[in-house]
């Protein structure tokens, strides 16, 4: 039997040596960091990673991801420092995600220093839209047909439900599904969804199964609230950089 925890964590010592860089956070994404894996999920593994300070000093551009290994069980890429702070100073909602993931692999104590920091710079109309989109190309792309996969399903649900939640809390949404049913009311529908947690966990990945009308017709009804809620939000993403500058030249020595 594999021991994932141990593959991966070789797997970032190997990309360390292999690449010559620090390795300051990694964690889970996808379904796993969600709460909701298929019994043949794979693992998502994000990390971030800093070079030595003068490579920053050159005049030709160096890759910024590191895309490791792409298996049936292992999906394992990083970006590089510099990369991962201009996405959070565009209030970027998949690296706030990963970065908030419960499954934690590495982390040290210059990414504990940097995340309280990065979550500054959430943006609720980012996010929003950023959500609304995917549930959206979630339910045209996979939801019409009269079988559909229940993967698919939760993938409409879960960002309909970040919207909520910022809706709600004005907030960076929790990364695990379970913490915000409560967003739903205690109904036949909020029955049906926890019943097709249940469903999916038994369930492999490309399996198709009937249709079940109530969800779809919540998810086409929600994508078109949610749709109007992400046009009127104001542009709130903070224009001041100056922290992430900052907190970029602390990791490297040069603060």
């Amino acid at each position: 039997m594999r021991d994932i925890a141990r593959e991966i964590q070789e797997n970032l010592d190997a990309i360390e040596k292999q690449y010559d860089v620090r390795i300051l956070w990694a964690a889970e994404a996808g379904s796993r960091a969600w709460g909701f894996p298929s019994p043949d999920s794979d693992y998502d593994v994000r990390f971030v990673y800093v070079h030595h300070p003068e490579e920053y000093l050159r005049i030709d551009a160096m890759r910024d991801v590191i895309e490791w290994k792409l298996d049936a069980v292992l999906d394992i890429n990083g970006w590089d420092l510099q990369k991962t702070l201009l996405a959070f100073g565009k209030g970027n909602p998949n690296v706030m995600e990963w970065t908030n993931s419960p499954i934690i692999y590495k982390e040290t104590p210059a990414w504990q220093e940097l995340k309280p920091l990065a979550m500054g710079y959430f943006s609720e109309k980012a996010a929003l839209c950023h959500y609304y989109g995917i549930a959206k190309a979630t339910l045209m792309g996979y939801l019409k047909g009269s079988e559909v996969s229940y993967k698919k399903y939760l993938y409409a649900l879960r960002p309909l439900l970040c919207c909520r939640w910022i809706e709600t809390y004005h907030s960076v949404p929790p990364v695990e599904f379970r913490q915000m049913l409560p967003l739903l009311e205690r109904t036949s529908f909020r029955d049906t969804v926890e019943e097709l947690l249940k469903l999916k966990a038994r369930s492999e990945e490309k399996e198709q199964h009937p249709q079940i009308p109530q969800i779809l017709d919540f998810v086409t009804q929600e994508c078109e609230r949610q749709n109007l809620l992400a046009e009127s939000a104001a542009d709130d993403r903070k224009k001041d950089w100056q922290e992430l500058n900052t907190a970029f030249r602390k990791v490297l020595g040069y603060a």
